[in-house]
């Protein structure tokens, strides 16, 4: 029996990953790209409410005072990350901390700058949550993606080991056999926004 048994929806808060300082795009911070007339990292929130997923927690970097003055992330519980640059995972490891001592049960962790996948794909790996134990992933024709769902009981282990820009492949890569796959391929597409020619995908 799960520890969750007893209850039909368990806290899945979403952990949105927006300090990117856009250094391929010339320094423009990932998370005030326009889209839709809007923000980029509004986008990120709206698709992760969409999904089911609260509370959202959302991780600021590059430009931060500039992205909580034009953006809109009203109920957002938004934190900075002052060593952004070191790579995402600084950035988990800002956001596991602000949801330690929360109800929350797991973690579903998205980037800012991968608009292809929307709240259906979230959705769908949400609803793959069992347990705090729980350890799941978008997969794109078979290939690992995001988002990723981390199981509470996984995240002093994630933030000890994620550095750099390998966010959480270290727990990912030791604790292979306990990943769940959930196939999202045909509901989205994970592309990211990264180089000025990807910046067409945003129109």
């Amino acid at each position: 029996m799960s520890a969750d048994s007893h209850t039909d929806s368990p806290v899945i808060a979403g952990l949105l990953l927006a300090a990117g300082g856009g250094r391929r795009l010339g320094g423009r911070p990932k998370a005030l790209l326009p889209y839709r007339g809007r923000p980029l990292v509004e986008n990120a929130v709206r698709v992760l409410r969409e999904a089911g997923c609260g509370p959202v927690h959302v991780v600021l970097g590059a430009s931060a005072f500039e992205v909580r003055e034009r953006a809109d992330l009203t109920d957002c519980v938004v934190v900075d990350n002052p060593d952004w640059a070191e790579g995402m995972g600084s950035s988990l490891r800002v956001g596991l901390t602000s949801l330690a001592g929360t109800d929350a049960r797991a973690a579903l962790v998205s980037l800012v700058d991968q608009p292809g996948i929307g709240p259906a794909a979230v959705a769908r790996v949400r609803e793959a949550y069992r347990s705090p134990a729980s350890l799941v992933a978008a997969a794109y024709d078979g290939e690992r993606g995001h988002p990723v769902l981390f199981g509470a009981d996984r995240w002093a282990d994630i933030a000890a080991t994620a550095t750099g820009d390998k966010g959480a492949r270290v727990h990912l890569a030791r604790h292979a056999e306990e990943l769940m796959l959930v196939e999202c391929s045909d509901i989205a597409e994970a592309f990211d926004i990264d180089t000025p020619a990807d910046l067409a995908r945003l129109l």
